[in-house]
């Protein structure tokens, strides 16, 4: 009897215990409770817990459960100061008490880190507490298994700062966080791994993410609420509903997310039921974007995993939206446009008097310096601009704008009475900077670097190179002739040379891209100098966004062998030009040129911000003191890059600029203190669509 008792109850103990990442907990919740050897039952919100990989034979995380009229709440176990904030079914929860979030956007990678303070104070002065932050895989991990936390990768002194200044944060961690980044934040490297597919069930894809992941949240392991850090919550991943619906990859990046973190987890999608469906993962709490009232109705209807409901967030509303480089491309501002201030007001002004919560995408966008945009393909590819001023509340200078006041007011007739928003900080005027002249002082290929020898085009990762440009050089062993077709597609903009000589350019932000022809004689040297545009960062084309040429390059049909090809990342200028005093003709059609010249400059700080204007530039590069301010190009809608006072030093100052399509002569540069907006025809497609 003993035995025939005994037997059955040890086979419902084994039958009770969960398999590994399986539900072990939550309100509601009826199955087992205890995870098989090796894996402990691991508390994620009041409506799941799941089965970890852990020390314990098993576990079990018991809830003690009480109901009021109007929410319901389970807390851990363990101490309430073990978990600083969390959420019932329609708060938020902050040391046990409802908190409100009023975010707003700022990455700190487009932003100069000697300004970071400063763009934080004005974030809490406009009433907000809580600044909510992408991360970009491609710069904290630049090559596979090499990560940089420095500058401004520094992310333990950015999450410090947000907390000395007295705001929290929201942690966007990616690993793809879309955000108008080269690739949605990817590095380029991972193209180069045999079978990975970006934002898959692949292994391959899952393991970079996984290590990726791990090396993050210890990096930030001390910046958490757990550990007395600002870090609130932590979203996986982006928007993934609005790209794909495969379960098995959301359960296995958000197992990845739930290993490394300890506050909690949440996704965000479009407020419809295709995005919130396909983006929602069980035990995860899911957010919305865009409109609040449709988002947060669309939420409620078709999220019916109580596991993933809770208080609601639209964590990305959008003030504005993008700008992208193009001959009829606009700038997006609500400047001048009262009744979208007041729209914007009104929306937000709802969220509060809901007691529900938002996120401004984005309240302060900064730049893009350097190469890091992005861009979207829908049939041609539309790179972003490398201001991300965004039209945002704090422009891109770190200054105030109309629809700043109008927000800070609103959120002032939201607090509660007897509190007070900090007053805004003052900041001084932007720099008038003399008009100075640029002397053309190198040309781009008169001083090759070392050569990769192929008989056919390698792609830019294959060189191990993630942004900038390649040059492919092919001297003809017999004639040639007809039209250049540099691989599957333009990838992205392609300048043809003939004998050092300009033939035309093939780009890709067109549909129908200009034609060029060549006639190549034995001996003759074609030129095909390749720009990585921007990768795109939304949308299905995110699969192969390899850049380079791809494929084989043909003339007239016939496909040309044999290349001599040269990396140029070009994140500084070359460095033969540092010393250079000389000075270079410039003929008809010529190869890219350096122009370098010098300023002197009132002081290093916010006082000498200016934005600088380069008349008569078709397209180029501009770097100060070494410092990447980024693209520009004459057909807009961008007409000036903004330099930040402290890339700067008092006294004399070196700029540099690499013009691509130079004309004769000298260049001359200044600098403004309001810019405009603008469009120019294309000079090398300007009847191309």
């Amino acid at each position: 009897m003993k035995i025939s008792i005994l037997i059955p109850t040890l086979i419902a103990t084994v039958q009770a215990q969960q398999t590994a990442w399986g539900q072990c907990g939550g309100i509601g919740w009826t199955g087992p409770t205890t995870c098989v050897s090796g894996w402990t039952c691991t508390y994620e919100n009041p409506y799941y817990s799941q089965c970890l990989q852990g020390q314990s034979t098993s576990s079990s995380v018991s809830s003690t459960t009480s109901t009021s009229s109007s929410t319901s709440t389970t807390t851990s176990p363990a101490s309430s100061s073990a978990i600083p904030f969390s959420y019932n079914s329609n708060s938020f929860l902050l040391n046990g008490q409802p908190f409100q979030i009023i975010g707003g956007q700022m990455d700190p990678q487009r932003i100069p880190r000697a300004y970071w303070r400063q763009r934080l104070e004005m974030a809490r002065s406009m009433g907000l507490n809580t600044v909510f932050s992408y991360v970009y895989w491609h710069f904290h991990e630049p090559s596979q298994g090499v990560f940089d936390f420095t500058g401004n990768n520094d992310l333990v002194e950015w999450f410090q700062t947000v907390q000395d200044v007295g705001l929290k944060a929201v942690l966007r961690a990616g690993p793809y966080v879309c955000g108008e980044r080269d690739w949605g934040g990817m590095p380029a490297w991972l193209s180069q791994i045999s079978g990975l597919v970006v934002r898959a069930n692949n292994q391959p894809f899952l393991t970079t993410v996984s290590n990726y992941m791990q090396r993050l949240a210890q990096e930030l392991h001390n910046q958490q609420t757990t550990q007395g850090g600002p870090i609130l919550m932590v979203q996986v991943e982006n928007e993934y509903g609005n790209y794909g619906s495969d379960h098995s990859y959301t359960q296995a990046i958000g197992n990845i997310f739930k290993q490394n973190w300890q506050v909690p987890l949440y996704t965000n999608d479009g407020g419809n039921q295709g995005a919130l469906s396909g983006g929602q993962i069980p035990g995860i709490l899911s957010e919305i974007d865009g409109n609040p009232q449709g988002g947060f109705s669309a939420r409620n209807q078709y999220v019916k995993d109580q596991s993933s409901l809770g208080p609601l967030l639209d964590g990305e509303y959008y003030v504005t939206w993008f700008s992208t480089w193009g001959p009829h491309s606009g700038f997006s501002t609500d400047v001048g446009n009262q009744g979208a201030i007041n729209g914007v007001v009104n929306d937000l002004s709802w969220i509060l008097s809901n007691g529900d919560s938002f996120s401004i995408y984005m309240f302060h966008g900064g730049t893009s310096f350097g190469y890091g945009n992005g861009g979207e393909n829908y049939g041609n590819l539309t790179p972003f601009i490398t201001s991300y001023d965004y039209g945002a509340p704090l422009d891109e200078s770190g200054r105030t704008t109309p629809i700043y006041n109008a927000i800070r007011n609103m959120i002032s007739s939201h607090v509660p009475n007897g509190t007070t928003i900090p007053s805004v900080p003052s900041v001084p005027a932007m720099w008038s900077m003399p008009t100075t002249t640029l002397q053309p002082v190198a040309r781009l290929f008169d001083q090759l670097p070392s050569a990769t020898n192929s008989s056919s085009p390698l792609t830019m990762e294959q060189l191990g190179q993630s942004f900038g440009y390649v040059l492919y050089s092919h001297q003809a062993s017999s004639p040639a002739s007809g039209t250049v077709q540099p691989g599957d597609h333009a990838r992205d903009r392609v300048v043809v040379y003939k004998n050092g000589v300009k033939q035309g350019v093939i780009d890709s932000i067109y549909s129908h891209p200009a034609t060029v022809n060549v006639q190549l004689s034995t001996g003759d040297t074609l030129w095909l100098l390749v720009e990585n545009l921007g990768r795109v960062d939304y949308g299905s084309p995110i699969v192969d966004q390899r850049k380079g040429i791809v494929g084989n390059v043909t003339i007239g049909g016939s496909v040309i062998s044999n290349w001599e090809i040269y990396s140029y990342p070009l994140n500084t200028p070359l460095s033969s030009i540092g010393g250079s005093n000389s000075t270079v003709s410039i003929p008809s059609g010529s190869q890219p040129v350096f122009y370098k010249g010098s300023f002197v400059a009132p002081s290093n700080d916010s006082a000498a911000d200016t934005f600088l204007t380069l008349p008569g530039g078709i397209k180029g590069v501009v770097w100060v003191n070494g410092n990447n301010l980024g693209r520009y190009w004459t057909i807009g809608p961008q007409q000036s890059l903004y330099l930040p006072g402290c890339f700067m030093q008092v006294g004399s100052n070196e700029i540099v600029v690499l013009e691509l399509e130079p004309q004769a002569g000298t260049r001359q540069v200044y600098g403004v203190t309001s810019r405009t907006w603008g469009n120019n025809p294309d000079p090398d497609c300007n009847n191309c669509s």
